[in-house]
């Protein structure tokens, strides 16, 4: 096992295994919403009995949202216009997105503005910062085992790691 820094970062892909303890789901729960098309793991998908399936950080981060959406009571076909939707965005805009729902339809913020509009409409009863979804994504995933998919083996990603957000943090702080 090799710990990887920010040079010789390859694209790194997390088990269903390791995905299910990031995300805070079951691995029964994973299977169903890859076979279903809900979420589907990016890096690599399953071609058969035995192949495994390999989830990018970004899959990890939708499927945890996922998890709080349908704790919160959201309906499986919202969340799944909600992830459609989350698919579609570049990831500057989920660096400072806020999902708010009222339980039965889902709704994007981008500014506190927006969200102080959608409460004072009645609309709103929780919110999700990604943001804060993502740095929680990257903190378990920092403990976690990965495998590179460019060599198979087994990598510990370090907090030096960098990736799409955090190389837009330092860019904007320099």
């Amino acid at each position: 096992m090799s710990e990887v820094t920010e040079s010789s970062a390859p694209e790194i892909g997390y088990r269903g295994a390791t995905a299910c303890v990031a995300a805070g789901i079951t691995y029964r729960q994973l299977d169903y919403w890859a076979r279903t098309g809900l979420v589907e793991p990016s890096v690599q998908g399953a071609s058969g009995s035995g192949s495994q399936r390999l989830y990018g950080f970004r899959d990890i981060l939708v499927l945890k949202i996922v998890k709080r959406l349908l704790d919160t009571g959201v309906s499986l076909q919202n969340i799944r216009s909600a992830v459609d939707h989350l698919r579609s965005r570049g990831v500057s805009d989920l660096e400072r997105m806020t999902l708010m729902s009222d339980g039965a339809t889902i709704y994007e913020c981008a500014s506190a503005d927006e969200i102080v509009d959608l409460l004072q409409g009645g609309q709103g009863v929780f919110g999700i910062a990604i943001g804060k979804v993502w740095s929680e994504v990257e903190g378990s995933l920092a403990l976690l085992q990965g495998e590179s998919t460019v060599t198979g083996e087994s990598v510990v990603v370090s907090s030096a790691v960098s990736d799409e957000l955090s190389d837009r943090r330092k860019r904007k702080l320099a």
